[in-house]
């Protein structure tokens, strides 16, 4: 039940922050995304050396999985939504934000649930499938329909196999795919 609600928080973060550099544009969804950035590693400084924050700490308490770095998932979004953000236009960046909030949580809600074939690390085809079919759907706005086939298929194998936490490669991977592949917005 815990990772049900905390993928729902994923979720509704990752869409927020998509509609709010959709809403805001550029320059202002900068200066939030850094703005956030900085507050969120004080307070994970803050809980690091032993302080309770108020509101910070008790969604710590509440979604955190437990990791060495407190909302570590939370902060390597932030960090990889900023990136986007400087790097790319906002037509480029709103989907890579929309595809890491709906596929990173689809994956998991469907594969915990219904994932019977373990295919890597644990992640499941159910869970895989499903991540990357409600991504196409998802993007169906933004992008063509190759461009979303592309890019919900290049963040699925992302997701499975990388090495590196999702939260950071998978908006910056599907920016560099959009921008370099024409044709896909």
């Amino acid at each position: 039940m815990k990772e049900l609600v905390r993928q729902l928080v994923h979720l509704i973060f990752g869409l927020a922050v998509a509609g709010m550099v959709l809403v805001a544009g550029q320059p202002v969804a900068i200066a939030i995304l850094a703005g956030g950035l900085f507050i969120g590693i004080v307070m994970v400084d803050l809980i690091l050396r032993g302080r309770r924050v108020p509101l910070f700490s008790p969604l710590v308490d509440a979604f955190d999985r437990g990791d060495r770095l407190p909302g570590r998932g939370a902060l390597y979004f932030a960090v990889s939504a900023l990136a986007c953000v400087i790097l790319f236009p906002v037509t480029i960046a709103v989907p890579a934000l929309v595809t890491l909030a709906v596929l990173d949580s689809v994956t998991t809600i469907v594969g915990v649930r219904f994932g019977r074939h373990r295919i890597h690390n644990g992640k499941s085809w159910e869970g895989t499938l499903a991540g990357i079919i409600v991504t196409v759907l998802v993007l169906l706005p933004f992008l063509t329909v190759p461009g979303a086939v592309v890019v919900a298929i290049v963040a699925g194998v992302i997701e499975l196999i990388s090495p590196v936490d999702d939260n950071l490669v998978i908006p910056v991977a599907v920016c560099v795919v959009l921008a370099l592949v024409p044709g896909l917005l």
